[in-house]
């Protein structure tokens, strides 16, 4: 009996310090893991910031580029018939749309969500202008038409995909 209380007497304390070591290891195992991800965190952000501002850079690009105003100016409506001018112009925004669908890895759903939006809203836009102007009129007519038509809508939805974009990219800094 004296033999099991003498060796309970080394196999507690032992298993204590034992035990406490466990628990110390564990503990600075959990902190370097911890520590690996935020460096591997911090050299992902150090490689994606570029990449994403290139992309809210290029997404503020394609919807100033795809305002009435803009669409008009590019293209000469003088040289065009309504229908051919009309056609121009939704082939335009189609053009920069697609040129830059793969923008949307870096966004947000809502963000491009907003942005696919505004480029329906400007089609939408073209076409409801169309409808007011003669086929046979010119591509003036259809310009002005289209400015009617901008000024006339009450939400502004390249406005709200601008802010909604600039919204994402003022989160990285």
């Amino acid at each position: 009996m004296e033999y099991v209380v003498d060796l309970l007497k080394l196999l507690l304390p032992a298993g204590a310090v034992l035990y406490g070591m466990y628990l110390v290891v564990l503990s600075f195992l959990s902190k370097e893991r911890e520590k690996l991800l935020i460096d591997l965190k911090s050299q992902n952000t150090q490689l994606t910031l570029p990449l994403r501002i290139q992309a809210a850079e290029r997404l503020c690009l394609l919807l100033e580029r795809i305002t009435p105003n803009s669409l008009v100016r590019r293209n000469n409506p003088g040289e065009y018939s309504a229908a051919e001018f009309h056609q121009v112009l939704v082939n335009e925004v189609r053009e920069e749309f697609n040129h830059n669908l793969s923008q949307q890895v870096y966004f947000s759903d809502e963000a491009w969500e907003a942005v696919r939006r505004a480029v329906e809203d400007t089609v939408t836009t073209i076409n409801m202008a169309r409808q007011g102007v003669d086929s046979e009129s010119s591509g003036v007519e259809l310009a002005k038409s289209i400015f009617t038509q901008s000024l006339e809508r009450k939400n502004d939805a390249i406005a709200f995909a601008l802010k909604q974009i600039k919204s994402e990219v003022s989160h990285y800094f």
